[in-house]
């Protein structure tokens, strides 16, 4: 059954409060050198975003490997250069190694990223909102989660999975970074997951533990 409008604004709140954590929990996290993942090991946190190493005019795709099957990115280094630049960043650190998808709302989004698994993890510091482009948000639509405050994204990101979605073109603060364009069944195969109440009341929370195992990333 679809969200009514009221749902979804509750919905679209979540995405910041569950999105990232509070602001109080997440400043905690952040102000450690390094913090536990959500597989137990230790996670990497960095004082500040990384330069710029990724070229705008090239094209850049992430495969990733999960514990439930494959799926393919396209990601919009013109579009978001430097959400672009952080994510390849990350992945190629290894940060995103066994983390878990940690919120999953199956006619809206599944979000992973937080080295926590709670939503209230991120990398250390945080990128610049990059707004204003064309890019709409609709199933397969990769985009950053980001607390309320502007420019406060870092690590965590979700993806569209379902007609909920559409509606955060009435609100475009997240960055759009990306888009499925292989294996989106097992990104609904993913949505498709049982959830649970979550800490925050909200029925969100995957009951089996879903990772990424790893990600390639592929630059031509």
């Amino acid at each position: 059954m679809r969200y009514s409008i009221v749902m979804l604004s509750i919905l679209l709140l979540a995405i910041v409060a569950a999105g990232c954590g509070s602001k109080s929990k997440n400043d905690n996290a952040l102000q450690q050198s390094q913090t536990a993942s959500a597989n137990g090991a230790t996670a990497k946190q960095w004082s500040e975003m990384p330069e710029m190493t990724i070229d705008p005019k090239k094209s850049y795709t992430a495969t990733f490997h999960t514990s439930q099957g494959d799926f393919k990115i396209e990601l919009f280094a013109e579009e978001a250069p430097m959400t672009v630049n952080n994510f390849v960043f990350l992945a190629k650190q290894k940060f995103y190694e066994g983390i878990t998808f940690h919120r999953i709302i199956e006619t809206f989004m599944i979000q992973t990223g937080d080295p926590n698994g709670d939503g209230s993890g991120g990398p250390g510091y945080h990128i610049p909102d990059e707004l204003g482009s064309d890019l709409k948000y609709e199933v397969g639509t990769v985009a950053m989660a980001r607390t309320k405050a502007p420019d406060s994204g870092g690590s965590q990101f979700f993806i569209c999975t379902g007609a909920d979605s559409l509606n955060l073109n009435q609100t475009p603060d997240y960055a759009i970074f990306g888009k499925v364009i292989e294996g989106m069944d097992t990104v609904m195969a993913i949505a498709k997951s049982p959830v649970e109440m979550s800490s925050m009341g909200e029925l969100s929370k995957p009951v089996d533990k879903i990772t990424i195992d790893s990600i390639d990333i592929e630059e031509k």
